[in-house]
């Protein structure tokens, strides 16, 4: 376990990921570290945005379970009432609404955009990514 990060080393780390060049993870030394730093900026938040740009419905599905499950929320994922679509999509979710929106997507990125909302802490909010699909994936 890495010891426990600052906001600002927090946020250090995840402005590394800049929505414009992609970033890769090296390591799960690294993965790790990154994790952490998302925690720790996301537990300061009021609610999040979650934006998923995935090949598939079913992968940005699956990402968008293990984010929610990876950053402390129980919140049952129902999309059967969600549209089929064929093809990369992008998927966002609010954490505040516990409701999302699918959409096909053609964009060359794929991973998440986490977007971090505080109403008492204006450093707090942020939107951080492309980060990895599989950053709570558990191996």
């Amino acid at each position: 376990m890495t010891a426990n990060l600052t906001v600002e080393q927090a946020q250090a780390i995840l402005k590394q990921f800049s929505c414009i060049e992609t970033k890769l993870i090296e390591s799960e030394q690294e993965k790790a570290l990154l994790r952490q730093a998302l925690l720790t900026i996301a537990n300061l938040s009021d609610y999040l945005n979650l934006g998923i740009c995935a090949d598939t419905a079913e992968q940005g599905f699956a990402a968008l379970k293990t984010y929610l499950e990876g950053l402390g929320y129980e919140i049952p994922l129902d999309t059967n009432k969600t549209p089929s679509l064929e093809g990369p999509v992008y998927i966002k979710f609010n954490t505040h609404k516990q409701s999302h929106y699918l959409d096909s997507y053609t964009g060359i990125y794929r991973g998440v955009l986490v977007s971090c909302q505080s109403s008492e802490n204006d450093s707090i909010g942020g939107t951080y990514g492309h980060l990895p699909l599989d950053l709570f994936l558990k191996g």
